[in-house]
Order: structure tokens, then sequence, then C-alpha cells
């Protein structure tokens, strides 16, 4: 068996000693070298062919962005981000995964490594392991970086129904996924409620990102807060998102509990909180590694939300769409790039029109 060759690039010889270390016992997994800058990295690609890179996000003599831009359009690869859980860490690890990195890990300090050993380990050879099996084309340079960002609006007469909600979950490759749908509704495009697995030092920075590029508002949900037309909430990186129905509105609830389906925040934790009013849902499940939001999104079918899933050609990783596909929790299928038109579509029918469509699934 071909063991999944990988080379370590950062500039401090501690943390490749502790990826090196993490790695050594694997079986199928190889440390076939190691580069304290992207100058070396680039000589040692070349001799040694490598399956998976792990990258430092800050790195000297060439930055980590401009190397991976290069990497991508040169020779694209899989490549792991190691981010610290800084606001700096954070914009150039979602920088770098619209350039085409396919996932980021946090860096370890040797204190949390010492108290978190085996977790570093679990998601660390998990990642590599999900990430070389991902297809070449899904490494290419975005279209935002050669400067034609497709960011054609959509045109919305209004939702015809009142507390109309939009609900997404993902995972790896879902701060991609969801931009690609968001910056095409309009600013009037029904609410969206948004769970992303990503840490609580880039929950943040996220909804920042994505409320410069869209017309619509982003937000990182705050507890109580009234969900309103127009506007997106992400749930913070360390807390489960639910809704809750008071009156005539709806509104973000913050859980502080425990993981659910290995996540917090998790989908099944958003979905599940929608069963009460599914029949004015409109559920999506996009590209993510495991199985969160899967069952959550078959009880908001048999409960009467619509239900969505990416399909697999266009997902970066077929996995939470793939668990829900394999339950039949969904009631379409379709490619990253038909989603938003197909929400808005749904969003216009009126509630007997939007019940008809809902039963010939």
């Amino acid at each position: 068996m071909k063991k999944i060759a990988v080379l370590v690039i950062d500039d401090s010889s501690v943390i490749r000693n502790i990826v090196k270390d993490t790695l050594k016992d694997e079986l199928d997994i190889e440390v076939v070298g190691e580069a304290e800058d992207p100058i070396i990295a680039r000589d040692l690609i070349k001799k040694l062919n490598p399956d998976v890179l792990t990258l430092d996000v800050e790195m000297p003599n060439m930055d980590g962005i401009t190397f991976l831009k290069n990497l991508m359009r040169l020779r694209p690869m899989p490549v792991i981000m190691l981010s610290t859980l800084t606001t700096k860490g954070a914009d150039i690890t979602l920088e770098a995964l619209e350039i085409g990195a396919v996932d980021f890990i946090a860096k370890p300090s040797v204190a949390e490594l010492l108290a978190t050993k085996n977790s570093f380990k679990q998601t660390l050879v998990r990642k590599i392991k999900q990430g070389v099996t991902i297809e070449q084309r899904n490494f290419k340079l975005s279209n935002a970086l050669a400067g034609k960002t497709e960011n054609q609006v959509l045109r919305f007469n209004g939702v015809k129904r009142a507390d109309h909600l939009i609900a997404i979950g993902a995972s790896t490759g879902g701060t991609e996924a969801i931009k690609k749908v968001l910056i095409n509704l309009p600013e009037n495009s029904p609410p969206i409620v948004i769970t992303q697995h990503i840490p609580k030092s880039f929950s943040g920075r996220f909804a920042e990102r994505l409320d410069s590029c869209c017309k619509i508002t982003v937000f990182e949900a705050q507890h109580g807060q009234k969900i309103k037309t127009g506007h997106a909430y992400i749930a913070p990186g360390d807390m489960h998102l639910k809704v809750v129905k008071r009156g005539a509105g709806l509104f973000c609830t913050l859980e502080d509990s425990a993981e659910v389906s290995r996540h917090k925040p998790s989908v099944d934790v958003l979905f599940d909180s929608l069963i009460p009013f599914a029949d004015n849902v409109q559920a999506v499940l996009l590209t993510g590694m495991g199985r969160d939001g899967a069952q959550g999104m078959l009880n908001l079918k048999e409960s009467g939300a619509r239900t969505l899933i990416q399909d697999k050609s266009s997902s970066l990783i077929w996995g939470m769409p793939g668990k829900a596909y394999a339950l039949n929790a969904h009631c379409e299928e379709l490619p990253l790039d038909k989603i938003a038109n197909s929400l808005v579509n749904f969003a216009s029918l009126n509630k007997a029109e939007m019940k008809k469509k809902n039963d010939e699934y």
C-alpha cells in the first residue's frame, strides 16, 4: 500500500517536529520532508512529489499566501493550513481557503498539545486522509483572484409569506460554498441562518468578509437577535445556533451546551430547532466532512420543509450532503451555482404553490 506522502512547511522547528511526531506512527502516512520557508519547499515539492502539504499561514522570505497562489497556478494539490487562532491568522486562513487550500487546523502551542495531543492527532490525520481524496480540479485559483468575481445578484419580488427562512449547514469547503450562495442573493432576500464548522476566533471575521462582498447584511449571530429580511446570521464558532418563534417574529438563540454530532456549533441543532415551523423553511446542506446535519435535514423534510443538498461534483467533500442523500433527506440535489436561484424562486411562491411544489418530492 502506497503511503500518503506529506511535506511539512513551517518556519518553526518546534511545530515541524510536533507534526512529524504526530504522524510518525501512522501506517499509511509518511512525512517525506520538511521546509522552513516556501523557497526551500518549492524545490522539495519538485524532488519529493508529496501528496499533501501542511503550510504555516505566516512564513519568511515568501508569505504563505503568495506561495499558495503560485502553487495553485503551477501545481494544484491538497494544502492544509496550520493557522494561529488570531484575527490576523483568521484573515490569512480565510484568504487561503479562497485561493484553494482544502482545510485548516489550529496550530497548537506546546502546552495545548500536551493537554490535547490525541485530539490534534486525530484531526490532523483525518484532514490529511480526506485531503488526498479531493480531485485536483478543486484546487484551481479562484475567479475572484483573477479579477473575475461572479456577482450576479438575482432579481426577487419579495417573499409572499411571513417568516420564510433559509437555513444552511456546511463544514470543510463551506466558507467558499456559502460565499458563492450568498453573493448572488438580493437585498430583499429571505433571512438566512448558517452553521459553519469554524473556530470561535474565525466566525466573526468570516461574517465580516461575507458582509463586505454581499448585498445582504451578514452578522455573527447574537443571542436574542431578531431575524430580518435581507440579513444572514452565522453561528459563533463555540455556540449552537437555534431559531425560536415568538409572536410574529423569529429570533436567534445561542446555546453553550455539549457538542452534537461531534460539533459545536452543530447543523443538526440548528435544523432541529426549525421543526415547529418547518413548512416555511428551506434547508440546505453544502460541502463538508462527516454527517452533521443529515439527520436534522431528514427531520425537517418529514415535517414539511424543502430540503436541498449540494451535488457531489461541485462539493469539495461530499460527506454531509452525501449522508443526507443516503437517508433520502433531500428534496433536491443541485450544483452549487444553481442553489441561490433555486432558493429565491421557491421563496417567491405563495403558501399554496409552495405546498404543491413540496408534494411533488
